[in-house]
């Protein structure tokens, strides 16, 4: 395989999409860009943007089919279109928690079918899940879009396996805290029961939601070219078969707490102590 890929990357109409979509052209790649209203702002050679809802298994289909029919090959595929939802479990509607599957997980599904005969055939390819430090730990206010993204990270995982002896990479990219629009223009927000707003103000800093932002406001956290970067960089090195890959200054601290407060919740189990002693499963 040569070093000119072609990428499929969604939701590339701003952040961390748009960055790796940047990226991948500075880097002589061709770029398939999605997003749902086809405004990527960006023009190059090697640039096309279909428009794709992920929500829509057909249209997947179809949009990675036509990618196929133009440049002969699909080589990566990132998952990359999603968006937050702020909500106690309790203050979540049906539409709501139904939307951020159908986005966050679905979505990232019915592509993965998508391309998978593609690669197949080809013998190669690498699928990237974009995640976050949330598809690990979760907390009060985020549980259904951690339960999209730990839904990602367990089917991806088991994809990995699968499709291990088609050539087939699958990374799940673990982002941590991104300077971009996420928490606000990419952001849901339930409607708030009062019960909650004591807690809510600990843990977000505002009883009330949606917060105001002004036009265009991000967050703090890396810049979103950093990580596609790094992202870039572990997609070219075919030696670095992680499945999963921190991103972001934040990322590695978070998922250490998680993971320790996990154990540390195990270990109150002597025959989970006894296994990790012994290293049986």
């Amino acid at each position: 395989m040569d070093d000119l890929r072609t990428w499929f990357i969604t939701g590339a109409g701003r952040g961390l999409g748009l960055a790796l979509t940047r990226a991948a052209l500075d880097a002589g790649h061709r770029v398939v860009a999605t997003s749902r209203s086809g405004a990527v702002p960006l023009q190059h050679e090697h640039l096309s943007t279909p428009v794709l809802d992920v929500r829509d298994r057909s249209a997947c289909h179809e949009v990675v089919a036509r990618a196929v029919r133009d440049h002969g090959r699909l080589d990566v595929l990132v998952n990359n279109a999603g968006h937050g939802l702020v909500g106690a479990a309790e203050e979540v509607d049906e539409d709501e928690a139904r939307s951020i599957v159908d986005v966050d997980l679905l979505g990232p599904l019915w592509l993965t079918q998508a391309v998978l005969p593609v690669m197949r055939s080809q013998g190669h390819g690498h699928v990237v899940q974009v995640s976050s430090v949330g598809g690990v730990g979760a907390m009060p206010f985020l549980g259904l879009y951690n339960a999209a993204k730990w839904g990602l990270e367990g089917f991806s995982e088991a994809l990995a396996a699968e499709v291990r002896p088609f050539g087939i990479r699958v990374t799940l990219a673990e982002v941590g805290e991104m300077d971009t629009e996420w928490g606000t223009g990419s952001m849901r927000f339930a409607a708030p029961l009062r019960p909650y707003d004591t807690l809510r103000e600990q843990v977000l800093g505002s009883a009330d939601v949606p917060w105001e932002s002004e036009p265009g406001a991000t967050g703090g956290g890396c810049d979103p070219a950093v990580v596609a970067d790094a992202l870039l960089a572990h997609v070219a090195d075919h030696s670095d078969d992680r499945l999963r890959v921190l991103l972001g200054d934040d990322a590695p601290g978070q998922v250490a707490t998680v993971l320790r407060a996990r154990h540390e919740d195990y270990a109150r189990d002597p025959r989970y102590v006894a296994a990790v002693a012994t290293g049986t499963s």
